[in-house]
């Protein structure tokens, strides 16, 4: 499966591969820099046959041509790699992940079980990427060779990422957030067209605690050398399901401890470098938040794969003032790119820049990066 280029790439595999960000997290590895899929893997009813039978393919594009005869593997260690991304059901997710991890592999998962350990970090690269030092915590107490690091839910990816260039310069106190969510969250294939169309759905399974007890305060929270020390702000949440194909739109009020000019939050987006895009990482949006002054903007079909590297930025528009709290804007952003795979990607290779992947592997990538 590797490809005939002079320089090895750092070997990957898929858990999950037929699913559907399982196939985002193949696409998006095509062409990749650093990375390079060397094993596919997938339910034991699927395992064993190509990837081009077991797989219904509904992403545009055609599946890769190299892949579609390659035989897929159960989802248990022993695969040749040395990072798997996980796009798992929570069904499966969490004592496969544990095993990959025990047996030596980083695992950089999509899936919610681990999310909320205490010595797991759940991480935007741009957001907290001081909580990667949980890994030596979690190597240390589990006794793994490996690790997981987790990427936080869809909604949350891009509602964290336009806060937190505020939140380090105002401290955000309270939080009301509207979320009008595409149906691909939901998987393939989805909602139903009966129910979607024509409607609106008020209710999503688990989003809302989500958003409100445990993600973002998890995310702005402090890591103290052992521990992170949640961030203390109340959030109130109401999340939709709504008839659009991709891209999360976010209505968003917020309260902070210092009350800042329209004029300084948007100075706090438009001068946002954080380390991900100081390192130049190859999923790195450049910038990372598009500030779009338009009245009516942004707009899923318009915006949702904006930026310098499609799909994988937050953007942000119709900031005003708030008579409730101080200020309300909107945020969107692709769900199953930055949301989903994208998430997960841009946390390997940070977790490979920084080393937690051995000094080899950091070396091969700088390598690669100047090749």
């Amino acid at each position: 499966m590797a490809s005939s280029g002079a320089v090895s790439k750092i070997k990957v595999g898929v858990l999950g591969a037929t699913g559907a960000v399982g196939q985002r997290f193949v696409q998006m590895l095509q062409g990749h820099p650093w990375f390079e899929i060397t094993a596919l893997c997938a339910s034991e009813r699927s395992a064993g046959k190509r990837y081009a039978d077991a797989c219904n393919w509904n992403l545009r594009g055609d599946m890769p041509a190299h892949l579609r005869d390659v035989i897929l593997q159960e989802c248990e260690p022993g695969i040749d790699a040395q990072i798997v991304f996980s796009a798992l059901p929570a069904s499966t997710a969490g004592e496969v992940e544990a095993a990959f991890a025990a047996a030596g592999y980083g695992v950089c998962s999509n899936a919610r079980n681990h999310r909320y350990d205490d010595d797991v970090p759940l991480l935007i690269p741009e957001v907290n990427p001081e909580h990667l030092a949980l890994i030596d915590i979690q190597r240390r107490q589990r006794g793994w060779a490996g690790f997981i690091a987790t990427n936080p839910n869809c909604s949350t990816t891009h509602l964290v990422s336009a806060l937190h260039p505020l939140h380090v310069r105002f401290g955000v106190k309270k939080l009301f957030v509207v979320t009008m969510q595409a149906i691909s969250g939901a998987g393939y294939p989805g909602v139903s067209s009966m129910d979607i169309l024509d409607n609106v759905v008020p209710y999503i399974g688990g989003e809302e605690e989500k958003m409100e007890q445990k993600e973002p305060q998890k995310l702005l929270g402090v890591f103290d050398g052992q521990q992170v020390r949640y961030a203390d702000f109340v959030v109130s949440a109401h999340c939709n399901r709504v008839p659009v194909r991709n891209g999360h739109l976010e209505a968003v009020s917020v309260e902070f401890e210092e009350r800042p000019s329209e004029a300084a939050i948007v100075q706090a987006w438009q001068e946002y470098r954080p380390l991900a895009q100081q390192l130049n990482l190859p999923s790195a949006p450049q910038p990372a938040i598009l500030y779009n002054a338009a009245q009516d903007r942004p707009q899923p079909r318009l915006d949702r794969l904006a930026g310098s590297v499609p799909g994988m930025a937050t953007v942000v528009g119709r900031l005003r003032p708030d008579p409730l709290l101080h200020h309300k804007f909107m945020v969107l952003g692709h769900n199953t790119i930055r949301g989903a795979a994208g998430g997960s990607l841009l946390n390997a290779e940070l977790i490979v820049a920084q080393g937690y992947l051995g000094p080899e592997a950091a070396a091969l990538a700088q390598s690669l990066e100047v090749a």
